[in-house]
């Protein structure tokens, strides 16, 4: 079984279009231990089994992108897309955490090994590309810079230890409506720092870069500035921001158990997730 890690954009700057309608964007892209889960085995045909607090949900879709992913990876290598694939949803669904892209690279990984290809890490990265634009970054796994349409991928410095706090108002975003509702000019690219020898100098870039799509979320789910206003003025949080296109916002603290000691003071309906970074 392979952990699906959540990812989350510490920043994102939209900073162009290209003619196809695509934004360009850039984003420092982090993984933080909240996880799904995916396991595969051998099958007669390819089938997939879902659970998890966020399983039903997910079940309801009649073609999700693990399944795409399987079927893409076996048509590039020429073989049967034979699997059973189980998929434990633990990641809140279209919150702007990349919880089926990450499912999808995980499956691909899961199934490159079950059905023994021969595919180096750029060809799996081409695939990934073809599935999605977070697909390659949740393929990557680690801290990275994201730009073009957030496919193209370099190191990012290391993070400093951190703890994360990640809240949800009870909300799901259509990626596509929030960039819709997005208006105004692009932003300047702004290069990131060289390094961060503490929390408070990767949180004082983060508020340098922010992330554009804020106001256009916000527009559609007004509870995204109710979110926002509590980890703002949480005790001991360094920065508070939304992660990719919403509704999920985080917080980055000194520790997990400041980080806990925030989350315990937040209203009861909304969705939460205390941790540290991975990868």
């Amino acid at each position: 079984m392979r952990p699906a890690y959540a990812k989350v954009n510490l920043w994102l700057n939209v900073v162009g279009r290209r003619d196809d309608g695509y934004h360009l964007l850039e984003s420092l892209v982090a993984f933080v231990d909240l996880a799904d889960a995916v396991a595969v085995r051998p099958g007669r045909v390819l089938s997939l089994e879902i659970d998890g607090p966020y399983g039903a949900a997910l079940a309801a879709e009649r073609d999700n992108l693990v399944l795409k992913a399987a079927r893409r990876l076996a048509e590039h290598v020429g073989r049967p897309a034979h699997a059973e694939i189980h998929l434990t949803k633990r990641i809140p669904l279209a919150a702007g955490l990349g919880g089926g892209s990450t499912d999808a690279a995980a499956a691909l990984r899961e199934l490159v090994e079950l059905w023994g290809v021969s595919l180096s890490e750029q060809g799996l990265l081409e695939i990934g590309r073809v599935l999605g634009a977070d697909v390659p970054m949740c393929l990557y796994g680690r801290t990275a810079l994201a730009s073009g349409v957030g496919e193209r991928l370099t190191p990012a410095p290391a993070l400093p230890s951190a703890a994360i706090l990640l809240v949800n108002p009870g909300a799901a975003l259509a990626t596509r409506d929030v960039f819709a509702a997005r208006t105004g000019a692009f932003s300047q690219s702004i290069p990131p720092s060289r390094s961060w020898s503490s929390v408070s100098d990767l949180a004082q870039d983060m508020a340098r870069h922010g992330n554009d799509l804020t106001d256009a979320a916000t527009s559609l789910c007004p509870a995204i500035g109710d979110v926002l206003a509590a980890l703002r003025t949480a005790r001991q949080a360094r920065y508070a921001g939304m992660s990719g296109s919403g509704a999920t916002c985080f917080a980055i603290f000194d520790s997990v158990d400041a980080a806990r000691s925030a989350a315990a003071s937040l209203p009861a309906a909304w969705w939460r997730h205390a941790g540290r970074f991975v990868g």
